[in-house]
């Protein structure tokens, strides 16, 4: 079976380019044909909230095709795209989805791509109501969400935001894979080490790029609390801020809490990825809204317990005081999980459990779920 996917790839940087690389890879591995179409210009800078859209790695993957293709603002280089994919005469597309500003060239290249043609369209929808909506939100997604004949959704809430743009039945939920793409689990202390931490501290984490919907000004009022100071926690906080920094700085510095934060506000960049999350005792994810989340599945990979919030599909993926929390959204849920987790010794009992429970979310499932909806949509 042969397919293209259209999306984020190398030398682009984030989650969404992550995963489709190791997507391609699950499929290679299958033994199916399949390649990357990425982008020469994703957002225009004055859109783009942090410091580069690039890897800083140099090196290009050398186990799988990423064709630098789709210019987001040239309809030009669409049409480049659409004859280069039709070429290529795959079974099938997969687009990812999780921007409207994305929506008029995806949705384009997804009808140009279908004309006089029986490939079909599948959308691997992250987002269908952003996390921070804008006027023409809903008109953009309608536009693209019509161009497809097919969606995976990776969390269920999703699949729920989907059915108010289309009526269309073929809506597969597979969970986010396992992130398996950063290496290798390291023990603790050496991580800790690597890091330049003390290794006798404890240390919980909130990893990736920072936006008022991830909630990290939730976790800075807990960490305010008397219980979790006594304990004397640290957090590492490790990704760059795509708003005012000053925003949190204030809250830090109001709650006296500099000896108990690291900031660790650059990139992060994918090979010191494993040191952040074996250094930690706890993956904490305090978000206001959320779908699925890349963060979850590279904890899992590390074996770290986790604490999230009772959003999106976060608590779909972490088992209640099994492998982690699921909290409401306030300083004191989240503050109550960090104290349970220390105060009772949980760190060992999570551990053992994520071992077994990771393994519902493997790249073959996916690839054969993906597999199974285009057999599904073929003769439509």
């Amino acid at each position: 079976m042969k397919n293209i996917i259209i999306g984020p790839a190398f030398p682009l940087r984030g989650g969404i380019a992550n995963f489709n690389e190791a997507l391609c890879r699950a499929f290679l591995k299958k033994g199916d044909s399949s390649k990357i179409f990425s982008f020469s210009l994703q957002y225009p800078k004055f859109l783009f909230p942090g410091k580069t859209q690039f890897e800083e790695r140099n090196k290009k993957p050398d186990d799988i095709i990423v064709e630098t293709l789709i210019n987001s603002i040239n309809p030009f280089s669409w049409v480049k795209v659409v004859k280069k994919a039709k070429r290529g005469n795959p079974d099938y597309v997969i687009i990812r989805y999780w921007l409207p500003f994305m929506a008029p060239c995806l949705g384009t290249i997804a009808r140009w791509i279908k004309k006089n043609s029986t490939i079909k369209i599948i959308a691997i929808t992250d987002n269908v109501i952003p996390h921070e909506k804008r006027t023409g939100d809903r008109a953009l997604t309608n536009y693209f969400v019509k161009a497809c004949d097919g969606f995976i959704v990776m969390s269920k809430s999703v699949a729920s935001d989907l059915s108010q743009f289309t009526k269309n039945k073929n809506i597969v939920y597979l969970p986010h894979p396992v992130y398996n793409i950063f290496g290798e689990k390291i023990n603790k202390e050496d991580a800790q080490k690597k890091l330049n931490l003390n290794v006798s501290d404890k240390y919980i984490l909130f990893f990736g790029f920072i936006r008022k919907y991830k909630g990290l000004d939730l976790l800075l009022e807990a960490m305010n609390d008397a219980r979790i100071k006594q304990l004397n926690v640290k957090l590492i906080v490790a990704g760059e801020y795509y708003e005012d920094k000053k925003y949190y700085e204030k809250i830090i510095a109001r709650f006296q809490l500099e000896k108990n934060i690291l900031l660790h506000t650059n990139y992060i960049p994918s090979e010191e990825v494993k040191n952040y999350f074996c250094a930690a005792d706890m993956i904490v994810q305090p978000y206001r809204s959320a779908t699925q989340s890349g963060v979850t599945q590279i904890a899992y990979h590390f074996e770290r317990p986790m604490l999230v919030t009772n959003v999106g599909g976060l608590a779909e993926t972490i088992p209640d005081k099994k492998v982690g929390y699921v909290c409401d959204i306030n300083p004191k849920s989240i503050a109550d999980g960090i104290i349970d987790f220390y105060e009772n010794r949980r760190e060992k009992e999570f551990t053992s459990n994520i071992a077994i429970e990771k393994k519902k979310f493997e790249w073959d499932s996916f690839v054969e779920g993906i597999e199974k909806l285009y057999t599904q949509i073929k003769t439509i």
